[in-house]
């Protein structure tokens, strides 16, 4: 009930639909992935596809003409490269790989724990500090994301492979949204996201041979459901919750996060008919809550007064 009230005297409730329909979005990733890998995609080639309409979409925007986009500063673009390289490239290849032995709710889960390493990195790098609080939220978090573990397998008590993958996916994504946060002093998030996104899509070139026969081959639906997660997840969501960041302050929309890994499972029990064993969601029960504890009990105050202002 605390938590609720948090979040509606901080959001105004055009932010909070925003934030609602990015999240209900990018939930619907997991399972859209699966479909498409399912439907006869490679990874590599899902990649790629999605990859390009995102970035064509990213043009088109950039075009705008009552758009202000404004080029990278020359001593940013290394930075917004590498960037791109570990937050895109890096993610996208171990969450999609990583998918090929594991559910879309179980990677879902272990995507949404993610925060639980942006911690970490941002002790270790931002020098920010944990309350007692927060280091006991911490440890339980990487005691769901055990059980996640232990449930994705075949056995009872199995390891898929696609977990430590889509861990690496989760650590990928907080170092990259660490490292970025600087970067939005000087640029807008809609730039950003263009930036990373056209620089992360260079690495999936290595994946174009063969792609036109495979789009050719697929059946219809398969098609476009990759174009729907490279329309959607992949370009429109990031847009919608640049604007909700925009209109609200960033701790408190990233509040709306903590229903991703729900959204996946109950999309992907609705389209897929599949369904995480019961250790692996007790696990992201116990992780997800233990992100929450960290973000509203687990931070000194000083970090808290950092964390207030918006990113925009």
């Amino acid at each position: 009930m605390i938590l609720i009230e948090r979040l509606v005297n901080k959001l105004n409730s055009k932010a909070l639909l925003l934030g609602l329909f990015t999240v209900l979005i990018w939930g619907s990733t997991f399972a859209a992935n699966s479909f498409s890998l399912q439907g006869g995609f490679s990874a590599g080639h899902l990649l790629l596809f999605r990859f390009v309409v995102a970035s064509l979409i990213f043009a088109i925007i950039a075009r705008i003409p009552n758009m202000k986009f404004r080029l990278p500063e020359k001593q940013d673009i290394w930075k917004i490269v590498l960037l791109g390289i570990v937050g895109i490239s890096g993610y996208h290849i171990c969450a999609t790989f990583g998918q090929l032995t594991i559910s879309a709710g179980t990677s879902g889960m272990l995507i949404g724990s993610g925060p639980i390493f942006t911690t970490i990195f941002a002790i270790l790098i931002l020098k920010e500090q944990l309350s007692k609080m927060g280091w006991i939220g911490l440890a339980f978090g990487f005691a769901g994301i055990s059980l996640i573990a232990i449930g994705s397998g075949d056995t009872t008590f199995g390891i898929a492979p696609g977990v430590f993958l889509t861990i690496l996916a989760a650590i990928a994504t907080s170092i990259f949204f660490v490292y970025q946060k600087p970067l939005f002093k000087k640029y807008s998030a809609v730039e950003l996201t263009a930036y990373f996104t056209w620089a992360g899509t260079i690495p999936f070139l290595i994946f174009a041979p063969g792609l036109l026969e495979a789009i050719q081959t697929v059946p219809v639906e398969v098609n476009i459901t990759a174009i729907y997660i490279g329309v959607f997840p992949t370009a429109i969501a990031y847009l919608t919750w640049a604007y909700a960041l925009s209109q609200s302050k960033a701790s408190s929309i990233s509040t709306v996060l903590y229903l991703e890994p729900v959204i996946a499972i109950i999309v992907a029990w609705i389209w897929l008919s599949e369904l995480p064993k019961s250790i692996s969601i007790i696990g992201g029960i116990i992780a997800i809550s233990s992100v929450i504890l960290v973000n509203f009990y687990g931070k000194n105050q000083q970090t808290i007064q950092k964390e207030i202002k918006p990113t925009l």
